[in-house]
């Protein structure tokens, strides 16, 4: 740990600002953020909370370094094949010992997800799964807890604050759009990407730190191709009626479930549960199967992405419950290392 003189001249250029003083500094020392992703979005996010002191990081991922990070997530050179969070960890300690940074090596789900929330002030969603993003929207509104999100793909991207106070995720994006890309299927520039993640890190100081206007109920984007920028506010903006499709975890399944498995025998040969039925998405809509009455149509497949569209295609013919499996690959000895 630093002395209180390193300590002081660490944070003399911020502590300085009329914003911020020691006061200001002791509520970034005092706050525990939880960062979901160690990605594009992840890496300047934990770069600059743990340069400006914020007091713990709880840092979710599941994926290990691989050579197509590099440019878009500069800080994992030389770490090639090592789990991120572990990787950023090491990092980080040499940034400022001061903050304790613990890396969960596992993916975001509806299981484990309650317990790390509850653990934090605030919540970052820097994931590249929308399945994450909604289920940390659905569990931030309810709990209250700030949930600064952010998504960028190609050229363009937006960065928002959710919940805390303001409207959720689901309230400003209820639908999906027409098509999802990723960035190894669509590609992302890297400065792209670490700018919403900078001003990820920003608005998460603004809240910490109780900055008005608030971020919470703010939603920016950039589209970097021709320097655009627009925004504007959704502190009024309604959640979405009827209840949305909600993701579950694996653990959540029941044998009297109307399990539908969207994913084939090569795609997946074991599929989520013993007692799932194999469809496509096409095969839900007018004429096409429904639950039992009582049962609770599940739709599963690896992202959620198809398990959303065929959860839309049965609603207008099913009024029961609905509920998505996003259902991912195990992490050998995914846990807190």
């Amino acid at each position: 740990m630093s002395g209180p003189a390193n300590t002081a001249d660490r944070y003399a250029r911020q502590v300085i600002l009329p914003e911020i003083g020691a006061a200001g500094q002791a509520r970034i020392r005092a706050a525990h953020v939880l960062v979901v992703g160690a990605g594009g979005l992840g890496v300047p996010v934990v770069q600059y909370l743990a340069a400006a002191g914020v007091g713990r990081i709880t840092l979710v991922d599941p994926d290990l370094v691989e050579r197509t990070n590099l440019h878009r997530q500069p800080i994992y050179g030389g770490r090639l094949g090592r789990p991120k969070a572990q990787a950023a960890v090491a990092v980080l300690r040499i940034l400022n010992p001061d903050v304790v940074v613990t890396p969960v090596v596992d993916w975001l789900t509806p299981a484990n997800a309650p317990a790390l929330v509850a653990g934090a002030d605030l919540v970052l969603d820097c994931a590249d799964s929308f399945a994450a993003s909604y289920t940390l929207s659905d569990i931030c509104l309810p709990t209250g807890k700030p949930l600064i999100s952010a998504s960028v793909l190609g050229m363009a991207g937006y960065v928002g604050g959710f919940c805390g106070g303001a409207p959720s995720l689901r309230a400003v994006f209820p639908d999906l759009p027409p098509a999802l890309g990723t960035c190894a299927t669509t590609g992302v520039l890297g400065p792209v990407a670490g700018m919403f993640g900078t001003l990820q890190a920003q608005m998460t100081l603004s809240v910490l730190l109780g900055f008005a206007p608030s971020p919470l109920g703010q939603l920016i984007r950039h589209e970097m191709s021709g320097f655009r920028l627009s925004g504007f506010r959704f502190d009024r903006a309604p959640e979405p009626e009827p209840a949305p499709h909600r993701f579950i975890a694996r653990g959540d399944l029941s044998p009297q479930d109307f399990l539908i498995d969207l994913r084939d025998a090569i795609e997946a040969p074991l599929p989520a549960a013993p007692f799932a039925r194999r469809h496509r998405v096409e095969d839900f809509g007018p004429g096409g199967p429904v639950p039992e009455p009582g049962q609770r149509a599940v739709f599963a497949c690896r992202s959620g992405l198809r398990a959303w569209r065929a959860a839309d295609r049965l609603r207008p013919h099913w009024p029961g419950e609905i509920a998505l499996l996003a259902d991912l690959p195990e992490i050998p000895g995914g846990e807190t290392r």
